[in-house]
């Protein structure tokens, strides 16, 4: 088992200030129908690019894999139809039951954090739209997702088998991780939790990175990444002030 984490004893690490803050608002738009967009997955390709050279690449992302992947990925694809113009803006977007798809840059910002490849394992937790897989996927990763909401995940896995991208999904309680796959390089959390669920540091391999946003309900949270080395240890990097929707619970 890995070493318990305390977070008083990481506060001190530095914060990016000069990234403002990723508010994943689900106040706009009633829940979304479950079944896929209809939208084309072969056009929309200026607006990607301009997505990537303005929001990514100027904030600082420098992970060739991850832009080039985020330049293929049909992001309007992965949210409903009522929302499909928005899709490259600078902001999430509702996806229904309360959850929303992340803002672009927070996706590259997360996906550069795992410091993944071509090959590696990776655990996402909250499938939700299914786009953040599809992106790691894209990127060569072997992709497993869990995600709590049945009709997400089911929305998710017929559109990522619909452009191609390989992820296995399952539904379940993602504080538990998915032991079955792992030990990974990398499990990235899509959702808040108030603390660090220790069953996803059990399921890192000696070096894996965990990359998660933690912190209360409605406030403004810490995005962290964690890592563990060859004794177990686990050392945490503070990446900045983020908001994101709270960390759903099988009980809740």
């Amino acid at each position: 088992m890995r070493s318990r984490i305390w977070f008083a004893a990481l506060l001190v690490a530095g914060c990016s200030a000069s990234l403002p803050p990723a508010i994943d608002d689900t106040t706009r738009g009633p829940d979304s129908p479950t079944e896929a967009p209809t939208v084309s997955p072969y056009d929309r390709a200026e607006e990607r690019t301009k997505m990537v050279d303005q929001q990514i690449i100027d904030r600082g992302i420098t992970d060739s894999n991850v832009i080039q992947a985020m330049r293929i990925v049909p992001r309007h694809r992965f949210v409903p139809d009522d929302f499909a113009d928005e899709a490259y803006g600078d902001h999430p977007l509702p996806i229904g039951h309360g959850q929303t798809i992340s803002q672009p840059y927070i996706v590259a910002m997360m996906s550069e954090a795992l410091g993944v490849g071509p090959g590696d394992r990776v655990l996402e937790v909250g499938t939700g739209s299914g786009y953040q897989a599809a992106v790691l996927a894209a990127m060569g990763c072997e992709v497993y997702t869990v995600e709590i909401v049945a009709e997400l995940a089911s929305r998710a896995e017929a559109v990522l088998s619909a452009l191609g991208y390989t992820a296995t999904v399952a539904v379940d309680d993602g504080y538990y991780g998915w032991e079955e796959h792992g030990p990974y390089d990398a499990i990235i959390v899509t959702a808040a939790p108030d603390h660090v669920p220790q069953p996803l540091l059990d399921q890192l391999k000696e070096g894996g990175v965990l990359v998660i946003p933690v912190g209360p309900i409605g406030a403004v949270q810490t995005m962290w990444r964690f890592t563990v080395d060859a004794d177990g240890a686990v050392t945490g990097e503070n990446l900045g002030a983020v908001r994101f929707v709270p960390f759903t619970r099988a009980a809740e």
